[in-house]
């Protein structure tokens, strides 16, 4: 009887230990992420947070190795692979997203938030949520919004203090129609360009000019090509980060919560760095002898551009949201 009792016992131990072997151990992943800014700046500097983050709090098992400078492409072309899974990580401005999720397009509408700190407060309540949910449909999954500052138009030809300054310049944009159509509403020459094709193209002659932040215009050279920078401050929409939806349904539930608490904790990160880059940006130009002009005449560029913003209001989706962001205090 004891030796059946031995045995019985002997084979439940080796019946838990089989089941124990085909339990799915946690696994380790090296994740591909995607930027088109340069080693440094302060979106490449918050992935790499977000990587010692995720690195820190599994011992190494989920890590990051982040492609820097457009090594991955351009956004459209790796915006395109993330959705696809051959990129796991991809941060991009939200322009160029809008076209996937139209509730976006809210976040790049002229003269609509009143700060940054306006921008912010929207986007870390539920509007941001909602926005950030709405990439789901199309492969990618929204985990955190980075600073984008507020986007100002530059040039080589001349100051532009009036709308009628604008006029006839060619100004690239992000490939995005509501980029497009708001420099067109303002009188100019709309050219969309990737962001890596800006610099040839202003000193081919290609283009005039440009539009885009502090530490963009300044990172890239672009202020030693066009020396007339206008604080327009015509958008202030951030960048977002997203993941293929593919590497994320391949994460345990766990994963997916440390993946959110280190993205959220790499966006603030990133909006600290973002503030320093931004003032030593507008030092630099400055120092470097460029004409930086404040807009007088605002009232008549948010005039300008009044169409477009109606436009967007007659979609009831847009025009709901835009109440909502109006409302935030």
């Amino acid at each position: 009887m004891a030796m059946r009792g031995g045995f019985r016992l002997a084979c439940v131990v080796f019946a838990g230990l089989s089941l124990g072997a085909g339990l799915p151990a946690a696994q380790a992943r090296d994740f591909r992420a995607a930027d088109n800014q340069v080693e440094g700046y302060p979106t490449v500097q918050a992935l790499h947070h977000l990587s010692r983050l995720l690195a820190e709090r599994t011992g190494d098992r989920l890590t990051i190795k982040v492609f820097s400078a457009s090594q991955l492409g351009e956004e459209k072309d790796t915006i395109e692979q993330t959705m696809a899974g051959a990129i796991d990580i991809n941060r991009t401005n939200v322009a160029p997203l809008t076209a996937l999720a139209p509730k976006l397009s809210v976040l790049v509408l002229p003269f609509l938030f009143r700060s940054g700190e306006h921008l912010r407060k929207v986007l870390d309540g539920p509007i941001g949520e909602e926005l950030l949910r709405s990439l789901e449909p199309k492969g990618l999954v929204g985990l955190a919004f980075y600073d984008s500052g507020a986007r100002s138009i530059y040039n080589s030809v001349r100051p532009v203090r009036t709308v009628a300054d604008l006029k006839g310049l060619r100004i690239r944009v992000q490939q995005s129609e509501t980029a497009i159509a708001m420099i067109r509403a303002l009188g100019a020459e709309p050219v969309p360009l990737s962001y890596g094709q800006v610099m040839p193209a202003l000193t081919s002659g290609l283009i005039d000019g440009a539009e885009n932040n502090w530490p963009s215009y300044v990172s890239t050279n672009h202020f030693t090509a066009a020396r007339y920078y206008t604080l327009t401050e015509h958008t202030i929409g951030p960048e977002i980060l997203t993941m293929s939806k593919k590497a994320w349904d391949g994460l345990s539930a766990k994963d997916q919560a440390l993946f959110r608490e280190a993205a959220a904790e790499s966006s603030a990160f990133m909006h600290e760095v973002w503030t320093t880059w931004e003032n030593r940006a507008r030092r630099q130009a400055e120092d470097a002898g460029n004409t930086i002009t404040t807009l007088t005449d605002r009232a008549g560029f948010e005039e300008a551009t009044r169409e477009l913003r109606d436009k967007a209001l007659a979609d009831p989706v847009l025009r709901e949201l835009v109440e909502r962001i109006r409302q935030v205090q």
